[in-house]
């Protein structure tokens, strides 16, 4: 049975790995990425991980970043082409727990994605429901940890309704969902692409 989303995640795998598939071995292993201490490959060992959450998050409690960690030490210990061959699999069969949460997994999926390109200062056309994703992953993210959505008005200029603080004090945010969810979700080198009142 396919489960609401399960397409768009299973697309938007395929199009990481075609952005991935056009990187030269250095570039795989050593580019930057937005996150910071991450190269492409590393941030492809993460994504394979989640989709085990289990066995990936659940033995480490609440210390995520040793979870992830861990993920990125195993991935490095794979070749380019066994890695790829397990992100293909990756693609095509997602997880039950991430074509249940697809959500949630399409957005942290969306970002990641956007890491690459954006660190690597590449562009890529993002279809109109990725970039809302993108926007709403974003939210969820500010929500856990620096609170923007709280503190600012986000104003996509892209055709999606306005998000967050309403007082007549609150500073305004202007972009598109793609940017706006990018620094929501504490990328703070994509404010160039953004406008704030």
């Amino acid at each position: 049975m396919r489960l609401p989303l399960e397409q768009e995640l299973r697309a938007e795998r395929c199009r990481l790995i075609a952005t991935l598939d056009q990187l030269s071995d250095d570039t795989f292993e050593s580019g930057r990425t937005l996150c910071t201490e991450w190269s492409p490959r590393d941030v492809l060992g993460h994504l394979l991980a989640v989709d085990s959450f289990a066995a990936s998050y659940l033995p480490y409690g609440p210390f995520v970043h040793a979870a992830n960690r861990k993920q990125v030490e195993r991935a490095r210990r794979l070749p380019r082409s066994r890695l790829m061959a397990r992100a293909r699999t990756w693609a095509d069969q997602p997880s039950l727990s991430s074509r249940i949460g697809a959500v949630v997994a399409l957005g942290d999926l969306a970002i990641h994605h956007q890491d690459i390109v954006r660190g690597l200062g590449l562009r890529r056309d993002l279809p109109a429901t990725v970039s809302t994703f993108i926007l709403w992953d974003g939210v969820l993210l500010s929500l856990i940890t620096n609170l923007r959505v709280l503190r600012y008005r986000v104003v996509p200029t892209d055709g999606y309704p306005e998000i967050g603080a309403r007082s007549p004090c609150t500073r305004e945010v202007r972009g598109t969902r793609e940017a706006l969810g990018m620094w929501l979700a504490g990328r703070d080198s994509v404010t160039d692409d953004l406008v704030f009142t």
